[in-house]
């Protein structure tokens, strides 16, 4: 039950038209994801991650990033990684595929790629995976860098009503809480009702 309060999608933020990074939350934790250039070695990347401070880059040339962060992290438990994302390309040529099978059969992957071209493709994206533990459980960052796009007010709220909703599938985990709703403001899911029980 509690995946499916689980984030629903990333937040963007851009500059100058380009993305920077992409990123999402839960009670503890903080994820920016950084698209990487392919060209570039992977052991070249790097990231430091201090409690109020966050720097990213290639070894030798100035940081990519180089922030303070919206609020205090755990350095012990805060972690990066690089992570390889494979998604499936379907070509042009699926139509006349699925045709020339419906006609005469399947035939072997082999043959239909010389008939048909490449039927699909498999493209991969290099990410940068930065999860920064929050230091206050519960806190809802409007961002993970100071004072750069931070989210509006109403994707704010939800992101704060979703959170008290996650807070409440931890502490009772034997009810869905997946689809109710807040009436009005929500509460802060920190401080609520005495604030979040550390276990």
């Amino acid at each position: 039950m509690a995946e499916k309060l689980a984030p629903e999608k990333r937040h963007e933020f851009v500059h100058n038209g380009q993305k920077v990074f992409e990123w999402d939350q839960t009670l503890e934790e903080v994820n920016m994801y950084i698209d990487l250039p392919q060209t570039v070695p992977k052991k070249l990347f790097y990231c430091k991650i201090q409690s109020k401070h966050i720097e990213v880059g290639i070894k030798g040339n100035p940081p990519y990033l180089n922030h303070d962060l919206s609020s205090p992290v755990k350095t012990d438990s805060s972690f990066w990684t690089l992570d390889v994302l494979v998604r499936n390309i379907k070509s042009i040529g699926t139509d006349k595929t699925t045709a020339y099978r419906r006609r005469y059969g399947k035939k072997s992957r082999r043959e239909e790629e010389r008939l048909f071209g490449r039927i699909s493709a498999n493209k991969k994206d290099e990410v940068m995976h930065v999860t920064l533990q929050k230091r206050d459980k519960g806190q809802t960052w409007a961002s993970p860098i100071l004072g750069q796009g931070g989210l509006d007010p109403y994707v704010a709220d939800l992101e704060q009503k979703r959170l008290m909703l996650q807070r409440f599938q931890e502490e009772n985990p034997g009810f869905d809480f997946s689809q109710a709703q807040f009436t009005g403001t929500c509460p802060d899911p920190r401080t609520f009702m005495g604030g979040i029980r550390n276990d």
